[in-house]
């Protein structure tokens, strides 16, 4: 904890981590994200096609591995700095038989539980909680389909309804507002290729310190190719950049943007006797600034009702 109070006597290197080791200790449930809620790459091959009409479950099982620190250029933080995050998303989907805008108009909820582990020699941090995180509220969604593309329109709100007491605490503290944007385009008439890109854009509110958290962007893809047997296979990634640096002052103030940047593969398969679908994922962070850099191992799992 005393770097967080780093004498003028340390070197100039001590003092560039301050901001870090404060950032990992007072938001460190930003670890799967950029700023804000949403993890990206949990969507993957298709991520930007929204179902037909009718009622879906989705859960977005993701296991992360945090395997250093990074500063503001990229390079990890001295000392061993190393947690875990494993999650459970559940997303309810419904998709109307109404119109609007020419598009299918449906709503979603998400409600995410999650145990994050954090040992950060660093910042002296040894935590470790369980819980209920934010849940999201999309009273928006609008899914178009064309003959060898789609598109989707969301928007919601992440509400702050978790505990963030403690550096492990699944609450983030806040709330955000996320504009969700994307396509999925097939080259081939049978739809057997496919690339999407899904971005989101989430707008931070104010912290319980009157912190203005900078917004950011975040952009998932995926490159996929379905088998004669069903099998989908595919490259995926992500990139997110934290557009503004955070504005306020006191002991929870941040300076700095957060960037990530990963790459991996996935596959999947769907059963339609069973309407339910299966795709497991790995993802490997090759960049990151200001801010955790691991692993993730994912595996979402679809039910149509």
């Amino acid at each position: 904890m005393s770097i967080l109070r780093s004498p003028a006597s340390r070197n100039n290197k001590a003092r560039a981590l301050t901001p870090l080791a404060a950032a990992v200790l007072l938001a460190s449930p930003a670890a799967l994200a950029v700023t804000g809620h949403y993890v990206p790459g949990v969507e993957g091959i298709k991520g930007s096609s929204v179902p037909p009409p009718g009622t879906y479950y989705r859960g977005y099982a993701v296991q992360y591995e945090i395997d250093q620190l990074n500063d503001d250029n990229g390079d990890a933080l001295p000392g061993s700095n190393t947690g875990s995050v494993t999650a459970l998303a559940n997303r309810l989907i419904h998709i109307t038989d109404k119109k609007f805008l020419n598009a299918d108009y449906g709503f979603e909820t998400i409600i995410p539980i999650q145990h994050t582990s954090l040992d950060f020699n660093i910042a002296g941090l040894d935590s470790s909680e369980s819980g209920v995180g934010d849940i999201f509220i999309g009273p928006v969604v609008l899914g178009w389909h064309g003959q060898q593309w789609d598109a989707v329109f969301a928007s919601g709100v992440w509400f702050d309804t978790a505990s963030s007491s403690e550096p492990a605490s699944p609450g983030k503290g806040y709330k955000s507002a996320m504009i969700t944007l994307g396509g999925t385009f097939y080259p081939d008439a049978a739809k057997s290729w496919s690339f999407s890109a899904l971005s989101r854009y989430e707008i931070n509110f104010d912290d319980k310190d009157d912190i203005d958290r900078g917004d950011s962007w975040q952009v998932e893809w995926g490159l996929g190719k379905r088998l004669d047997n069903g099998i989908e296979l595919g490259l995926i990634g992500y990139d997110g950049w934290q557009l503004e640096e955070n504005e306020g002052a006191g002991p929870r103030f941040t300076p700095g943007k957060v960037e990530k940047h990963a790459l991996g593969l996935e596959a999947g398969y769907f059963w339609p006797s069973l309407g339910f679908g299966m795709a497991a994922a790995y993802l490997n962070e090759y960049q990151v600034k200001n801010g955790p850099q691991g692993d993730m191992f994912r595996i979402n799992m679809t039910k149509v009702f």
